[in-house]
């Protein structure tokens, strides 16, 4: 095993070696939020879609751009509003009225990085109409069906605060997206930066592309290939199960729960932890990487019950007394 994890160890070092100037490129222009630029990057290399959530002004859509800038492949940005179409997205036939056939126009879901800005200002039809984007990686417009490029990634935001004209995205939605990322305010030194940089009405400098199609998905197979032990797969299928059944693990959730966590959940949180491991540069997952990642991938997956919300209790505080309660390997 020793040998195998050793030659995992060069293999992740390898084919990592655009991972900090990809950093640096980003933090030219976004200052702070390094726990944003690093889940953006873990949704990259698993294959996984992100959600970002936060009050306006925090640079969700600026760390996006910037990553997407940073990056050889083909980026769109969608605008959400309440009178936006599913052909608006995914695309539709138009007739033609010379030659009396349809001819299909493709909608702009047809990139690679899409940015689903306001996600959840689109009544359901719309969101209805990712669905099979984001899980099958394809688009059905009449009875044809066509793939998406490779990779495909949603990039998704929303304002927690305002909620008129918009909609509660549904919970089948809600569970394609691997991680939900909460965004916070940066420190105060971190503002001061900001002042300095952007301060300015001078339009910002862009930055260069690092990495391409090909490095990203070179290194995704690596992540797949990261050593993960028996203990820590034991540890993740526990946490997991405890989302369902806390008072088989003498966790005192009683009546908190009213939904646990997917199988999905389990793969996911798995994905989620190579990733961690891949870009500190190890071949092996830790339950370290299970725990610095798993508020992401579950704080959208556990719904709380009516007398949870009537306490006060969010599903991120359910997670954490989760971790806080099982025994690490």
């Amino acid at each position: 095993m020793s040998v195998l994890a050793s030659q995992t160890n060069n293999q992740v070092q390898e084919a990592r070696q655009w991972v900090e100037p990809l950093l640096n490129e980003v933090s030219k222009v976004v200052v702070g939020q390094n726990k944003l630029v690093q889940r953006l990057l873990t949704g990259l290399l698993c294959n996984g879609h992100v959600l970002l959530e936060g009050v306006p002004g925090l640079a969700k859509t600026l760390t996006v751009r910037t990553l997407a800038s940073s990056i050889r492949t083909g980026f769109q940005r969608i605008q959400f509003t309440p009178d936006l179409l599913p052909a608006d997205i995914i695309g539709t036939l138009i007739y033609n009225p010379r030659d009396g056939e349809f001819t299909t126009k493709l909608g702009p879901i047809f990139s690679n990085l899409i940015h689903a800005d306001e996600i959840n200002r689109a009544p359901a039809k719309v969101q209805s109409a990712l669905l099979e984007a984001m899980q099958e990686r394809q688009v059905t417009i009449s009875d044809t069906t066509y793939p998406l490029p490779d990779p495909f990634l949603v990039l998704a935001t929303q304002n927690p605060i305002e909620q008129e004209g918009t909609y509660q995205l549904p919970e089948a939605q809600l569970d394609r997206f691997m991680l939900k990322v909460n965004v916070g305010y940066p420190t105060r030194e971190e503002e001061r930066q900001i002042l300095d940089a952007m301060a300015t009405s001078a339009p910002q400098t862009g930055v260069q592309a690092i990495v391409s199609a090909e490095e990203i998905i070179h290194a995704r197979s690596v992540v797949n290939s990261i050593y993960v032990d028996d203990r820590v797969k034991d540890y993740i299928v526990n946490i997991v199960w405890a989302t369902r059944d806390p008072a088989a693990y003498k966790l005192k959730l009683d009546g908190m729960i009213r939904y646990g966590a997917s199988p999905r959940a389990t793969i996911f949180l798995t994905l989620a932890a190579k990733a961690q491991a891949f870009i500190a540069g190890r071949g092996y997952v830790t339950p370290q990487d299970v725990k610095s990642i798993g508020l992401d991938v579950l704080r959208h997956r556990v719904g709380v019950s009516y007398e949870a919300e009537a306490e006060s209790v969010t599903s991120e505080m359910v997670v954490e007394q989760i971790f806080a309660g099982l025994s690490v390997p």
